[in-house]
């Protein structure tokens, strides 16, 4: 399981660290106003990769918070990667040129298929695939909308063409504080033949664990959101009981 990486996530909105419920803008809980300071704390607590979030930039349709997110990656030694409102070829290249490990195409991936297939040409591995989704449809837009697209067969379609990462959201869990959808996740991965990284519904470590025995299968991580700023997982103790 030691192939198993934690995300610790940041969600940025209007320059602040918050959380939003199943995508809700009008639910959401402001948790830091700094999120440079949470990310180092991130980090100081073990965290080997972080997750960020533009997600003003997920709603304008391009990056709104990009200076923000550049000072959360140079203030790290640790691998960030970013989505959130990337479509266009220049706003990929801007955020790699920040310091950003990896960005994740969201709606993209379904808008505009010949810019997905050009960046993962372009970029290889430095590409996630975000798929989220809606009883197994993908949404889009901020999960403002949702496609007639299913997500196995998008992922199958968008592996073919060079994606070696998925990050896999079910709506329905995010923020929930019900558990991860393991199920979901898994068929996704071997659909895919991909690596899967959760996101949305872990609460506790034992979901951590859960997720983490199917590594072999291609499940490769989890983001973690509310659940570290609830403190209902701590995350040093997480990265010790999965590499045990």
């Amino acid at each position: 399981m030691s192939s198993f990486i934690i995300y610790p996530a940041i969600d940025i909105r209007g320059g602040k660290c918050v959380r939003l419920v199943q995508g809700d803008y009008g639910r959401e809980t402001v948790y830091n106003d700094n999120p440079v300071e949470v990310a180092k704390s991130w980090e100081a607590q073990g965290g080997t990769f972080i997750h960020l979030v533009d997600l003003d930039g997920a709603k304008a349709g391009h990056p709104v918070n990009d200076e923000l997110i550049g000072e959360i990656a140079r203030s790290v030694q640790v691998p960030v990667q970013v989505g959130g409102g990337l479509r266009t070829l220049d706003d990929v290249k801007r955020l790699l040129s920040l310091g950003v490990s990896r960005v994740i195409l969201g709606t993209a991936a379904i808008e505009d298929r010949q810019f997905t297939e050009s960046v993962l040409g372009t970029y290889g591995d430095k590409v996630a695939i975000g798929i989220d989704a809606r009883n197994g449809f993908v949404a889009t837009r901020g999960w403002l909308e949702t496609s007639e697209v299913q997500a196995e067969v998008l992922a199958k379609e968008l592996a073919a063409k060079g994606a070696e990462t998925f990050i896999f959201t079910d709506i329905s869990r995010d923020g929930m504080m019900q558990g991860p959808n393991v199920e979901a996740i898994v068929a996704l991965a071997k659909a895919s033949r991909r690596t899967v990284i959760a996101s949305g519904g872990v609460t506790v470590q034992e979901d951590l664990l859960r997720l983490a025995a199917h590594a072999e299968e291609g499940v490769g991580g989890a983001i973690v959101g509310k659940a570290l700023y609830t403190g209902s997982i701590d995350l040093t103790a997480a990265i010790q009981a999965i590499k045990g």
